[in-house]
């Protein structure tokens, strides 16, 4: 299982939001790319990158910001929010992203998914982010009543890398990842999932690893708190560094 530091951008700073809340941001630090540095430094795998003004906005916002750790990194990243066309996606993978994720248009333009994930092989995943079960679009401020598994099942057979998992509520709360909702969606279709929201403690990664399904868990608040070390978190799930 890879475990994804987490940076969240908002307004050029790395962020965490507290269930999914703008208003409820905390800022750990000014300088993402050093940020980013510092997870690579500590043997980061991946890192996981989210512009969260770009979610809202619907285009991309922290460009300058994602540019700086691109720059800075050699592992590979993925990033998420506000991509929604492909003239996005092509402009992201070309400056040298691994990997984008497509939340709000699996929901509204699935096709768009679907070319995509052909056009970019390996380097499309899709991310599911819900409150109750239910998928949440457009930086989680409009709810659907579309479940989980319903739409994850519509790209089995697109060629997706990987569908990120969130789970709202849990979301910066510390309060623990939804193991079997996760577990549930990792064994309910033919795509490696990774869990996302809530991973707080060492005790979070060895059960979502215990599961032996889900593929990959992303953890923020908790690396910046010190609630997990990265280096131990590493060290216990045997991640090894894949240098690009």
């Amino acid at each position: 299982m890879i475990l994804y530091p987490a940076i969240d951008l908002k307004d050029g700073n790395c962020v965490r939001l507290l269930k999914g809340e703008m208003d409820a941001a905390t800022v750990f630090s000014d300088d993402p790319a050093a940020q980013a540095l510092a997870f690579q430094n500590a043997g980061a795998q991946w890192v996981h990158l989210v512009d969260l003004n770009g979610a809202f906005a619907g285009e991309p916002v922290n460009g300058g910001a994602v540019d700086a750790i691109l720059a800075a990194l050699n592992v590979p990243a993925q990033l998420g929010g506000g991509i929604r066309d492909m003239a996005t996606i092509e402009s992201w993978l070309s400056k040298g992203l691994a990997r984008v994720i497509l939340g709000t248009v699996a929901v509204e333009n699935p096709n768009l998914v679907r070319d995509a994930a052909k056009a970019f092989p390996g380097q499309i995943a899709v991310g599911l982010d819900a409150r109750e079960g239910r998928v949440a679009t457009r930086g989680w401020a409009e709810e659907t009543d579309l479940q989980v598994t319903d739409l994850a099942r519509k790209f089995e057979d697109a060629g997706i890398a990987a569908i990120i998992y969130t789970d709202i509520n849990r979301d910066g709360a510390m309060a623990g990842p939804n193991i079997p909702a996760t577990e549930a969606l990792a064994r309910a279709v033919d795509v490696p999932v990774i869990a996302s929201g809530g991973v707080s403690s060492m005790d979070d990664l060895r059960a979502l690893q215990a599961t032996k399904v889900i593929s990959g868990a992303i953890s923020g608040r908790a690396l910046y708190d010190g609630a997990i070390d990265l280096g131990e978190a590493l060290a216990m799930l045997d991640n090894k560094a894949q240098l690009r």
